[in-house]
């Protein structure tokens, strides 16, 4: 249970306690205290990239924070098909066909989806076995994709899908978008579809990757950097889109499965009494109120921050030599970069730069990038170059594939 810092560096020196984690500090007591345990709950709030954690004992706050997951890994599986896919038109060693002998196991999932699980389920362990017999409650959801697409849908319409009824999927799109141009906004013009990320840059022909545009505007210029089609693709424009339903769905399933004796919760009953509480709508205001705390509870605790970091780089190379090369690109070696440590200093150390706290996201030559727990770069005052030198870094530890912040 909770401790004062003065009191646990007491215990530590006395040899009456001894360290279990760093990050969140942990101490165990190495001395009998009796069996007198006090109620405690957990309160999680699962998500698709964030997971809101909170505990609490009678009525008073020990811990509340988020957990930010990864959630690259699908187009990073995507660079690595294509990486592989180019080696296979090339003059390279002979590898045998493996395509006969792949067998996807019972309760398969696809790997973005089994690493959001996996380190989900890791945590509420991890948490579950530092506390003495917490009370689980855990804030699952059930969606039905078509119903929130269309309302009114019911019997045969679920086997029709989205499209049914429409000549093709541009059709779709325009009655969609009620026949209108999105960009000045008119009707009654000719009107084509816009891939939303460039067919040029990977995007998809699917429903959700394409607008309507007149003729008017769909033109050249505004295809260039800095214009709207542009600004459409860098800040990813979202059209309406339900893939994270699914996995909420699947997640929801799993949570059955390995957690049996959890209470489990949902947004409608969550959502009513964080407001009759006054609290704002996060994620680890959400796991306050599934933890079970009442009107008048004591929060005197800050907001921790727990990040997935991608840290073991295995590609062994990239499709182009990098920029700044010395030597030709046909002898260039390009196995070097997974640069894991230089001066002392690896991958994801925390570290104290001008007076923050930042985390090591990658090497340069005489120095490195400095980056929050928020991705914001760290940088050198009144300068605009990322690179900062390894004499402004004052070391405070190691890390795993996970970054820490106590206090937000």
């Amino acid at each position: 249970m909770p401790t004062t810092p003065k009191k646990a560096r007491k215990l530590l020196k006395e040899n009456k306690a001894k360290i279990i984690s760093y990050e969140p500090f942990i101490i165990q007591l190495l001395y009998a205290t009796g069996e007198t345990k006090q109620p405690v709950s957990i309160g999680i709030d699962l998500g698709t990239k964030h997971i809101g954690l909170a505990i609490q004992s009678e009525n008073k706050v020990i811990a509340k924070g988020e957990i930010e997951l990864r959630d690259d890994v699908k187009s990073l599986i995507e660079t690595r098909k294509i990486y592989r896919r180019s080696r296979r038109s090339r003059k390279t060693r002979y590898r045998k066909p493996r395509f006969d002998n792949r067998k996807r196991p019972d309760n398969w999932l696809p790997p973005s989806i089994q690493s959001r699980l996996d380190n989900t389920f890791m945590w509420i362990d991890k948490y579950m076995e530092l506390l003495p017999d917490p009370t689980l409650t855990i804030e699952v959801g059930k969606f039905d994709v078509q119903k929130m697409i269309n309302p009114d849908i019911e019997s045969k319409g679920y086997q029709e899908g989205n499209t049914y009824g429409y000549y093709d999927t541009r059709y779709y799109v325009f009655a969609r978008d009620s026949y209108t141009c999105q960009v000045c906004k008119k009707k009654g013009k000719i009107l084509q579809t816009h891939h939303i990320i460039y067919k040029s840059k990977g995007g998809t022909d699917r429903a959700n990757n394409l607008i309507t545009v007149c003729t008017d505007c769909h033109n050249h210029k505004n295809h260039q950097e800095g214009e709207i089609f542009y600004k459409w693709m860098a800040d990813k424009k979202k059209m309406p889109s339900y893939k994270e339903t699914p996995f909420m769905n699947i997640i929801r399933k799993r949570v059955f499965e390995k957690y049996p004796n959890a209470n489990i919760t949902y947004g409608s009953i969550t959502t009513p009494k964080r407001k009759e509480l006054g609290l704002d709508k996060t994620h680890y205001n959400d796991a306050l109120v599934i933890s079970g705390v009442e009107e008048g509870f004591i929060d005197n605790v800050g907001i921790f921050k727990i990040k997935q970091f991608r840290k073991k780089k295995r590609s062994l190379h990239e499709a182009t030599a990098r920029k700044g090369r010395k030597e030709s690109n046909t002898t260039q070696k390009r196995n070097s970069k997974n640069t894991k440590y230089s001066n002392g200093f690896y991958l994801n150390d925390k570290v104290r730069i001008f007076d923050e706290i930042g985390f090591i996201s990658g090497f340069c030559s005489g120095g490195c990038y400095v980056k929050d727990i928020e991705d914001n770069y760290i940088t050198i005052p009144e300068k605009t170059y990322k690179q900062v030198s390894f004499r402004y870094l004052e070391f405070i530890r190691h890390n795993n594939d996970w970054q820490f912040i106590s206090h937000l």
